[in-house]
């Protein structure tokens, strides 16, 4: 699942629900950011506004898209577990696509830990272990490693991040076509009500604890600090990367 394929699956009717859906939690749970610096990782660029402080990061393995299309170019290909951002930059983090692709998720969130302000916020997004969309290949939800809530919150904690909260989105089965499309609306409120622990995403939003400290435990890598996305080219397309 590389850049290619995520920036194809968001084109596409199922893609563009999805986005529809995901981007409401958003609103509801960051607000406008209209003033503060917002850094995405994975592929957050459907999530993101160019005109504002916002960035694209994506990762190495999963290659980089020119973003925006007019304009600065404002997106870069990093190595997740190590980025190119100085102590306490951003303001905000968003990490969609990301996670669930990671070797080592703990080193992820610490690594965003260092670039987050004091009190700066993460919001993640990944795919809920026990929902549908883990176990179907018709979206990026169904690929890589899906996470229980308690695995979630436990990864966030041990990168000393303050839990404020952990919702949920896409209760719609994923299926791109058809009535399920048609009323996805009605599913997304009847499930928001009914069927939370089941949902496609867990959507976790937490704030840096001022007080904690590094642990120590990064490891060098070999994978490259910052590519410019103009020279950068995606990985081919791998349908069985680390499927759950």
């Amino acid at each position: 699942m590389n850049v290619v394929d995520l920036q194809s699956f968001y084109a596409s009717p199922l893609g563009k629900a999805t986005h529809r859906f995901v981007a409401a939690k958003l609103v509801s749970t960051l607000g406008h950011t209209n003033d503060l610096r917002v850094m995405g990782l994975g592929f957050a660029t459907p999530y993101l506004d160019p005109a504002l402080h916002h960035m694209a990061f994506m990762m190495a393995r999963r290659g980089v898209l020119h973003w925006p299309l007019n304009g600065d170019v404002k997106s870069t290909l990093v190595d997740e577990y190590d980025l190119p951002l100085p102590d306490n930059s951003v303001d905000v983090a968003l990490i969609i696509h990301a996670l669930e692709f990671t070797d080592e998720p703990l080193d992820v969130l610490e690594e965003i830990w260092r670039v987050l302000t004091p009190q700066g916020q993460v919001v993640v997004i990944v795919p809920n272990r026990h929902g549908l969309w883990s176990l179907s290949d018709s979206s990026p939800f169904g690929f890589g490693q899906p996470f229980s809530r308690a695995q979630l919150q436990g990864n966030l904690r041990n990168a000393q991040f303050s839990l404020d909260r952990l919702e949920s989105a896409l209760f719609m089965p994923p299926w791109g076509k058809g009535a399920a499309l048609n009323l996805s609306r009605g599913l997304e409120k009847f499930g928001a009500a009914a069927l939370g622990h089941f949902s496609g995403v867990l959507v976790a939003s937490a704030t840096k604890q001022v007080y904690a400290y590094a642990s120590g435990r990064k490891r060098l890598r070999t994978a490259l600090r910052l590519k410019p996305a103009l020279l950068a080219r995606p990985q081919p397309s791998r349908r069985n990367d680390g499927k759950a």
